[in-house]
């Protein structure tokens, strides 16, 4: 899907913050692995549903070797007053079977409560909807209330489902 893979745009968080929503590159991996290493432990729990600090060859590689078709990954870049830049969140989905992908969502702790997982999710949903897909599903931790609430008021139709250790949230994007 040319158009994911060239993906851009730029977004203004509640803070004011700018920052550019696009496709994750090949040559993201240094600044993914820095935001990994500025993000809490849990807040990787809360993603990973693991305590992980650190990923293999072969997890990095999965993470950034996006196709755009199956697998669609956002980054949200933020650019500081000296000129450099940071990933600071990124989302990505990966099609389970036709009309339905899986959701994931990651920001940095900084930049949590700025509304970055929202326009996050409204990116990859118009692009998972001009892919042709009808649903995201994602299991969150019942205890990433902040997570829940991005998906509660995300405006797209809501369903949940709670289990032990588990909640599974299917999204409707059509």
């Amino acid at each position: 899907m040319p158009e994911a893979a060239s993906y851009a745009a730029v977004e203004v968080l509640r803070d004011g913050t700018r920052a550019e929503i696009r496709a994750l590159r090949p040559d993201d991996r240094a600044a993914i692995l820095a935001a990994v290493d500025h993000t809490s432990e849990r807040s990787l729990y809360r993603r990973f549903f693991a305590a992980k600090r650190s990923f293999s060859e072969r997890e990095i590689a999965f993470f950034l070797n996006i196709d755009f078709a199956r697998h669609v990954a956002l980054v949200a870049v933020v650019r500081h007053d000296d000129g450099g830049e940071e990933i600071v969140g990124g989302g990505r989905y990966i099609v389970l079977q036709p009309g339905r992908a899986e959701a994931a969502f990651s920001v940095v702790d900084q930049f949590q409560g700025r509304g970055l997982g929202t326009v996050l999710l409204r990116h990859l949903a118009a692009i998972a909807r001009d892919a042709g897909l009808h649903e995201f599903v994602a299991e969150v931790l019942p205890d990433n209330t902040p997570m829940l609430e991005v998906f509660e008021h995300s405006g797209l139709p809501m369903a949940s489902r709670r289990e032990p250790g588990v909640v599974h949230v299917t999204l409707r994007l059509t």
